[in-house]
């Protein structure tokens, strides 16, 4: 039974004749027979008495009629919630992103969606390094933020900010003064590190040559238990600067550029390179990169 058949057989209905049916349809009489057969079989019953040049309905083709009509106005249904939903998207965009990302670069962009797509529900999915890119290639997120490189050729990833990692200090520590950090000056010094993530990881292979001379006091996955610890004395530690503008502006923390090279985050927006973009996620895209920075504004490869 498909939908071709219901609307053939609700032809004839209305018509009252096989004849004017066909050509209704643009089909022959017997095309149109067989249909009808075809349907009986299924069915195992008669659905039409032929009384002579007339055609009546049994009590089964009543009852059929009823429920076809019902069918065909569901399908219809369905292609107008279809169509309002490309007119007015509707339903939810899962993000994953870590949480520091959502609350420092995000914001503007989120606002800008939200009034322009009312009724698409975002949902933040706190994940941190891989476990985004995971997210994404495992269609558990539709969209996701990630340091690059993303070393992985099923997903596109597009620049969108770009910022510097700094060693973290109060402004009275007596390293506050320097404009540049190395690894060696930190030895006798307290560190609380990120707990997990891209981040933590290159500060590992930065910290490698020192690395049993070091005390790491913490490890923290908050960027506000991070900058409050700093604040309180607790030690130094490490973050975006874009994650503590605030506070440096304010002359509550003091950020130092890690040498021989500055330590450059790139963020970018990935999502799978095979996967149907919907209006409400294309929306969502034309939001990031409308607040990316210019210069960021160019997909990247998927190797970053």
């Amino acid at each position: 039974m498909d939908l071709d058949q219901l609307h053939t057989f609700l032809e004839i209905v209305r018509l009252k004749s096989f004849s004017k049916a066909a050509q209704s349809c643009f089909r022959t009489q017997p095309a149109i027979s067989a249909q009808v057969r075809q349907l009986e079989q299924e069915l195992n019953a008669p659905l039409f008495d032929r009384l002579g040049t007339r055609i009546a309905l049994t009590p089964a083709g009543k009852i059929f009629a009823e429920y076809a009509e019902q069918i065909l106005d569901l399908r219809r249904r369905a292609q107008d919630a279809i169509n309002e939903l490309e007119r007015t998207p509707r339903g939810e965009l899962v993000i994953a992103a870590n949480e520091s990302t959502c609350i420092y670069v995000l914001p503007e962009v989120f606002s800008e969606y939200r009034r322009n797509y009312p009724h698409v529900q975002l949902h933040v999915d706190r994940r941190y390094g891989s476990r985004v890119v995971e997210a994404v290639l495992e269609s558990q997120a539709d969209f996701g933020i990630a340091q690059l490189p993303v070393e992985e050729k099923r997903l596109q990833a597009v620049r969108i900010h770009s910022d510097e990692i700094r060693l973290l200090c109060r402004p009275d520590h007596e390293l506050a003064s320097r404009s540049v950090i190395y690894a060696r000056d930190l030895i006798g010094h307290t560190i609380m590190l990120p707990k997990s993530g891209t981040t933590r990881n290159r500060l590992n292979l930065w910290l490698e040559p020192v690395e049993d001379k070091i005390q790491v006091s913490m490890e923290l996955d908050s960027t506000e238990m991070i900058k409050r610890f700093v604040m309180a004395g607790l030690g130094l530690s490490f973050l975006a600067m874009s994650n503590c503008k605030d506070e440096v502006r304010a002359g509550r923390l003091k950020g130092i550029s890690l040498g021989p090279d500055k330590m450059i985050r790139r963020l970018a927006l990935i999502y799978r390179k095979d996967k149907a973009l919907s209006k409400a996620a294309l929306g969502f895209i034309d939001a990031v990169l409308k607040h990316a920075e210019p210069a960021s504004r160019v997909p990247s490869t998927s190797v970053g």
